[in-house]
């Protein structure tokens, strides 16, 4: 007898403890084997496909140090061109400056100074304000990985309850039918 339900073809038998997928899309055979070699093929393939997604996962581990370390020079060979930069430009100007018999000196100089030490100051300020709330925001992401490690846990115990309760049910219908 064949019955479809949700776009599957499923041909029924009497007794009912395992579905098994052929190769054909959308169909599947009920039937009644119970035998424990099928069961470990199934346990087999939900072993293999965790332990592939565990291994890529070790190997991104694996490489992330080298990932940061990478970054982290980048960072610092950034930094130390920007120094070499500023220096630079400091001293071309100051050469450019002499060169043409512009005062160094004076009321401009002086106002030009104190502004560019305040404008670093309140620089420096904000630069700090914003690593604090960037680092507060990382370890907030961290915390909130932590919270749905810990609801996939909750999750999967529940869904796991659920079908013991089912197998559980249906194992009893078939020996009450069984019994009759």
């Amino acid at each position: 007898m064949f019955k479809v339900f949700l776009g599957v073809k499923w041909i029924l038998k009497p007794l009912i403890s395992k579905i098994l997928y052929t190769g054909q899309t959308n169909t599947a055979y009920m039937t009644n084997t119970t035998s424990s070699q099928s069961r470990s093929e199934a346990r087999d393939v939900y072993e293999t496909v965790k332990d592939n997604f565990l291994r890529t996962i070790d190997e991104i581990a694996k490489v992330q140090p080298q990932f940061s370390q990478s970054i982290s020079n980048l960072q610092i060979d950034y930094i130390q061109t920007t120094k070499n930069l500023i220096q630079n430009v400091a001293s071309t100007q100051r050469q450019f400056s002499s060169g043409l018999n512009v005062p160094g000196t004076g009321q401009y100089s002086e106002q030009l100074a104190k502004q560019s030490t305040e404008l670093t100051n309140n620089t420096i300020r904000a630069v700090g304000i914003n690593n604090q709330l960037a680092i507060n925001a990382l370890d907030a992401a961290r915390e909130n990985l932590k919270i749905y490690n810990r609801t996939i846990d909750a999750v999967t115990d529940f869904s796991t309850n659920i079908a013991k309760t089912w197998e559980s049910f249906f194992s009893v219908q078939q020996q009450n039918f069984f019994a009759k």
